[in-house]
């Protein structure tokens, strides 16, 4: 039975648009003489654009075929800075905005929680693709109608998906916003107007913006009528090729006449042939390991000749030498047979082992030549293709897919003409390769389908794997995007983010980014697939990855980084934010980023963690304890605070210009649901190490002390719950704090001497209390400290941080206020009542920010003295320290940098393991300035 003429579209299809086309300020008679006349013009820039590192691997004319120039390239886009300087203009002429108009937000810091489950999220798959309705969220907080948004490494263009929705009130009332009259109220203080924000999107690979060009630009009418077309052109021609009898226990069923039935194959299940290590013989890994009574995969299993019991990870696998046309010659490969066939019959699903007549049908399959192209291509030697190389012997492109699927891929590909229907095919190739996965939980108990997708981030190939017929995969999707239709504001371009030349200085009002994270995914590897039937493929040379088989270690891909920062910083607007969302896989990447953002010239205002379980973002204060994602706020300073710090350098005054400009940039309060929270970015020690990271990295002297800081904190900003504010910002906090009755601290991992100390500051601040209190939590929160962390006991840190109430005067106004309120008989008592006082004493508690201040002063007076210790130590000894308190060694660079003494930071560092600097920011921050001053 034809499905195809089962397939529900029951849409008016709108004709295409043949109208007059007006676009950079010229009118055509319609797009396509728009897109020749560019294509042209385009043909022209090539060789000035071939000089941009990075360019993309491909011949002219099939980068030119690709592209749908000015609005997308397939290589750097020569008319970026042509549609901003429109856009500018159109901030006046259609939105109303006053082009002098002062900008300030505060950093976005609410939960996000969204789902994957969107039509346009699930229309194309990508690697690491962040949900537009999250993306949504930042743009409405930091941008407005008509403003211009950059992401440089835009993957599949969820951003520009994001920039065009919020235009659209259903969208965003969708995710629980509130709109009246156009506004959008994002919370009780900001709002927003409704309409298109411009995106600027960019990408290094061909197949990201190819992916990133239909999804911003896509639309059903082009593609419905072309589509079924295809459809039944193929099964016209090629039903043969997934033909089977239809079975019932063994027996060929028969129609009235006596006429066989046969059934369309949706998926036949391919399996592994191994050898048994004892006697040799062939063993079908399906047949050996697939327990039907058990209902599941067994990890070992018996050989059925020799009785041997066997695994697969000790067994050899069956190799066998085929005939491949396209290289005219005989391959290797490893040996793989169809063990079952799942199939359709009036639209009822049956499963059968194939048969004589199945295998014949494979055979005829095999010895067909294919007349339609179909890429070739060798795949390069890399981390990711090595395995499926060394598993299965796939050496080239066309060695993913079974010969079935070879040919019918290439006959459907090559009757796609427009870019919407090869969007949809290329979103099926990994569904149609051997990378499906065969999945025994979903096949024996349902739940799913039992046709898995392939396993994320890799090129792996299983031992159970499915033949997927890609015509239904193809027809599916068609089903599925039928009522999909896109066209935003966004202009693609494909090059690296490290040369962004055809941007002009201080051009994009917001940057939101999801930069590569380190060597987590190997982008160029995955994508070489879907580049090869493009025809376009990505430059590795400037790939901002770590990779061995490149030659790319940890620092190329910080080098990579730090530049691509700095374009983002050049190109970003004075007092204008960056947020960018990373996966911290490991701490030493997580600093690389860091690190890379600070140099750059970026203040870092707010880090979060994303809890994935809980769809929520938590505050973070020690990163390298991390192992979730990140997002990041950071903004670019107004020139004439930087120009201020400069002239002011050397003097404390620099240090306050940067606090003032800080706290302005960060948010007044946070909470919800009656419970006020700590905004971590608020508290001195944050706001000390803010600083100084901004001042070293900027190359300025860091003027003050912790203890200094501390005392000029306390002396110069009004506090509160020991967060500091301006004073314009201060009567908000009150008004909001007295309206809940809860304070949240941060949920903290103690993982080091600093995270020990907040930790303690707390507790104390819940309920001040002894020391034996303290102790036994305490103990328990301390066992995951590092393994070289030489951490003080419980009464140093006490002693050098905390006070404690010995009976002297009046008893503290933090611990009376807690016992009164804990304690009825204590109410209404003085507070040098003896009965208070007995109830005080031994007690610790969080000093004021005045005694914090001295304390701050002799605790780093002991921790540069232990500093001095390390230093002799290691005097004439090569070393390495094994263990060490690691905020004295913080202390003791800070103190040297300040002394400019960059030897001592550097001679140091060398005799601590590599991966301890690597993984603690302000240690590496301190040594690889030293290096740099030093020219190493």
């Amino acid at each position: 039975m034809d499905e195809t003429k089962q397939m529900s579209f029951n849409i008016d299809q709108p004709e295409t648009d043949n109208g007059p086309v007006v676009c950079l300020g010229m009118t055509f008679k319609n797009d396509e003489e728009r897109r020749e006349y560019f294509r042209n013009e385009l043909r022209k820039k090539l060789p000035e654009l071939k000089k941009i590192e990075g360019f993309p691997i491909g011949d002219d004319e099939d980068i030119i075929a690709l592209s749908d120039p000015p609005y997308y390239t397939a290589c750097p886009n020569p008319w970026i800075n042509d549609f901003i300087e429109e856009w500018e203009k159109e901030k006046v002429t259609k939105y109303g905005r006053n082009p002098h108009e002062e900008y300030h937000r505060e950093p976005f810091a609410a939960d996000v929680s969204e789902g994957k489950g969107d039509p346009i999220y699930n229309a194309h798959s990508y690697h690491t693709k962040v949900p537009h309705k999250a993306i949504m969220r930042y743009i409405l907080h930091y941008t407005k109608p008509g403003d211009i948004i950059f992401d440089g490494f835009s993957g599949s263009g969820m951003t520009g998906i994001a920039g065009s929705l919020s235009s659209d009130a259903d969208v965003i009332k969708s995710m629980g916003y509130e709109i009246e009259n156009d506004t959008v109220y994002l919370n009780d203080s900001i709002t927003t107007k409704l309409g298109f924000r411009n995106v600027i999107l960019n990408d290094l690979s061909p197949g990201a913006t190819f992916i990133s060009r239909n999804y911003n630009y896509f639309s059903s009418k082009n593609v419905f009528d072309e589509g079924l077309r295809v459809l039944n052109e193929i099964k016209s021609e090629y039903s043969w090729l997934f033909e089977t009898e239809h079975e019932i226990d063994g027996e060929i069923q028969r129609d009235i006449n006596g006429e066989k039935i046969f059934g369309e194959i949706k998926y036949v299940v391919w399996s592994d042939v191994y050898i048994c290590s004892n006697c040799t013989h062939e063993l079908i890994y399906w047949d050996v390991a697939v327990d039907f009574e058990e209902k599941k995969l067994q990890d070992t299993f018996n050989c059925p000749y020799c009785s041997t019991e066997l695994n697969k990870k000790n067994l050899e696998k069956s190799w066998e030498r085929v005939w491949d046309e396209s290289l005219n010659t005989s391959i290797k490969k490893a040996k793989q047979v169809p063990v079952l066939i799942n199939y359709t019959v009036d639209n009822k699903r049956f499963i059968k082992k194939p048969n004589e007549n199945d295998l014949e049908l494979i055979k005829r399959i095999k010895e067909m030549k294919i007349n339609t192209w179909y890429p070739n291509d060798e795949i390069p030697v890399g981390y990711n293709t090595s395995q499926p190389m060394k598993s299965h012997g796939l050496t080239h492109v066309h060695h993913y897919y079974t010969k079935r699927n070879l040919i019918l891929l290439s006959a459907i590909f090559n009757r796609c003409n427009s870019p919407e229907l090869k969007f949809i095919f290329t979103g099926m190739l990994t569904r149609s390769s051997k990378q499906a996965r065969f999945l025994a939980k979903n096949f024996f108990y349902g739940g799913g389908g039992w046709v898995g997708t392939s396993l994320s981030g890799t090129l792996f190939v299983p031992s159970l794997n499915i033949e997927v017929i890609p015509l239904f995969t193809f027809e599916n999707r068609l089903k599925k995007l039928i009522d999909v239709s896109n066209n935003g504001n966004v202009i693609l371009s494909t090059q690296a983010t490290q040369m962004l030349n055809n941007i002009m200085d201080e051009s994009i009002d917001y940057i939101f980014t999801d930069p590569p994270f380190g060597g987590n995914l190997m982008y160029s590897e995955l994508n070489f697939n879907l580049e090869s039937w493009i025809k376009v493929k990505t430059n590795q040379k400037e790939e901002a990855i770590v990779n061995q088989t490149q030659n790319k270690e940890l620092n190329d891909y910080k080098e990579f980084m730090q530049q691509c920062f700095k374009e983002y910083y050049r190109i970003l607007k004075s007092g204008h934010w960056m947020t960018v969302e990373f996966s911290n896989s490991q701490a030493r990447v997580w600093n690389a980023i860091q690190d890379a953002i600070q140099k750059a010239g970026f203040v870092i205002a707010n880090v979060s963690a994303l809890d994935k379980k809980q769809g929520s973002f938590k505050a973070v204060t020690t990163t390298t304890a991390v192992k979730q994602d990140l997002v990041i706020s950071a903004y670019k300073p107004k020139k004439e605070d930087i120009d201020r710090m400069e002239k002011m350098k050397n003097t404390e005054e620099s240090v306050w210009t940067f606090v003032n400009q800080h706290l302005q940039q960060l948010p007044v309060f946070e909470g919800q649901k009656g419970e006020a929270k700590l905004i971590a970015e608020r508290t001195p020690r944050i706001l000390f190490d803010r600083m100084v990271a901004y001042f070293v990295q900027n190359g300025l002297p860091v003027p003050l002390s912790s203890g200094e800081f501390q005392e000029g904190i306390a002396q110069r900003y009004p506090m509160r719950d020991g967060m500091a504010f301006l004073e314009s910002q201060v009567a908000e906090y009150d008004k909001k704090r007295t309206l809940v009755k809860e304070f949240t601290q941060l949920s903290l991992f103690v993982s080091d001497e600093n995270s020990a100390i907040e930790w303690i500051r707390q507790q104390l601040l819940k309920k001040p209390q002894t020391r034996q209190d303290l102790h036994p939590e305490f103990m328990k929160q301390i066992q995951h400290i590092a393994k070289h962390e030489e951490l003080p006991e419980l009464d140093d840190l006490l002693e050098q941080n905390f006070l404690r109430y010995e009976g002297d005067g009046p008893v503290p106004n933090q611990i009376l206020t807690y016992l009164r309120r804990n304690y009825k008989d204590l109410r209404g008592l003085e507070p040098k009542d003896p009965k208070v006082i007995e109830k005080a004493l031994e007690r610790w508690y969080v000093p004021d920010p005045n005694k914090q201040s001295d304390l701050e002063k002799l605790r780093e007076k002991a921790l540069l003295r232990e500093f001095n210790q390390y230093k002799d130590e290691i005097e004439g000894n090569k070393k390495k320290l094994k263990t060490f308190r690691t905020e004295a060694v913080r202390a003791g660079f800070k103190n040297a940098y300040k002394e400019k003494d960059f030897e001592t930071i550097v001679k140091v560092g060398d005799r601590i393991p590599e991966k301890v600097i690597q993984e603690d920011d302000k240690l590496f921050m301190y040594y690889e300035n030293a290096k740099i001053r030093l020219g190493l």
